[in-house]
């Protein structure tokens, strides 16, 4: 169910993102290392800038999980609620005679 209020209470599953960074990782090394063995300097550059870049997301990442629950909630944690926004019931205005 949207709520509208996701921006401010959204959670990121940072184990998945460790993970997926994780297997980047790997990839842009291996490119790295076998474009450079085959003697395609672009592509060895190109893989390299990818690995600096994916070493930086996994650092943040990894500082993120330190922060602990505060910063990111655990399984235990229920979601957020969702603030209560709705307008008032309408009333029709009140007629006054003299």
């Amino acid at each position: 169910m949207r709520t509208g209020s996701e921006p401010t209470t959204a959670r990121s599953a940072l184990r998945l993102r460790f993970w997926l960074t994780a297997w980047g990782l790997i990839w842009a090394v291996f490119g790295a290392v076998a474009f450079t063995l085959a003697g395609r300097p672009g592509w060895a550059i190109a893989c390299a800038v990818l690995w600096l870049i994916v070493t930086i997301d996994m650092a943040m990442v990894l500082r993120h999980i330190r922060e602990g629950a505060h910063y990111q909630p655990g399984r235990d944690i229920p979601p957020y609620r969702p603030p209560d926004h709705r307008p008032p019931p309408y009333r029709p205005p009140e007629h006054r005679h003299p």
